[in-house]
């Protein structure tokens, strides 16, 4: 499953990057990496039951979750890393409004249409992905490819999020 992750991440590195969203290097984000972790399992139980019916929200709403993990992150991380973010995130609206919620709550967008554009995009370039490795649905290596994909947009969620903040990586040396 490392090749297809490496195969996404690639994919939508140079597509952030042509939209001018990410720098050609990748923020070595620690903070926000390990988040990762607590985070997956509980979305996981929301994105595998919408993957059938809504592939492209399944995947892409984890690029909003990432979003808002910078976000907090820039904000006030001593206060956000102790809390439950995913359910913090889906509770007030449920799952299929958070996107509309970490837009409107946590990133304060006045106008969706640029972020929804570029979430869009980057859900259906890894549900395309997704699908040219036929793997057979309800298998192991489907799950695991599932989590690769989620993992990948969540990162490229909060990198683009730290671009739009401001953080900007070069190469050193």
């Amino acid at each position: 499953m490392e090749a297809f992750e490496k195969l996404v991440q690639t994919d939508l590195h140079q597509y952030l990057q042509m939209m001018h969203e990410m720098d050609a290097v990748l923020p070595d984000a620690v903070d926000i990496e390990n988040k990762w972790q607590d985070i997956a399992p509980t979305y996981l139980n929301d994105g595998i039951r919408e993957f059938a019916n809504y592939p492209t929200a399944a995947l892409g709403w984890m690029m909003y979750v990432g979003m808002a993990v910078a976000q907090f992150w820039d904000r006030n991380w001593q206060h956000y890393q102790q809390i439950d973010i995913y359910r913090t995130l889906r509770s007030p609206r449920g799952f299929d409004a958070l996107d509309e919620y970490v837009m409107e709550e946590v990133l304060e967008l006045n106008n969706f249409d640029a972020t929804e554009a570029l979430v869009s995009e980057c859900a259906a370039r890894t549900l395309s992905n997704l699908r040219r490795q036929r793997i057979e649905p309800a298998t192991p290596e489907a799950y695991r490819a599932f989590v690769a994909a989620l993992h990948q947009l969540y990162l490229m969620g909060a990198f683009v999020q730290l671009h739009r903040l401001g953080y900007h990586m070069e190469r050193m040396g």
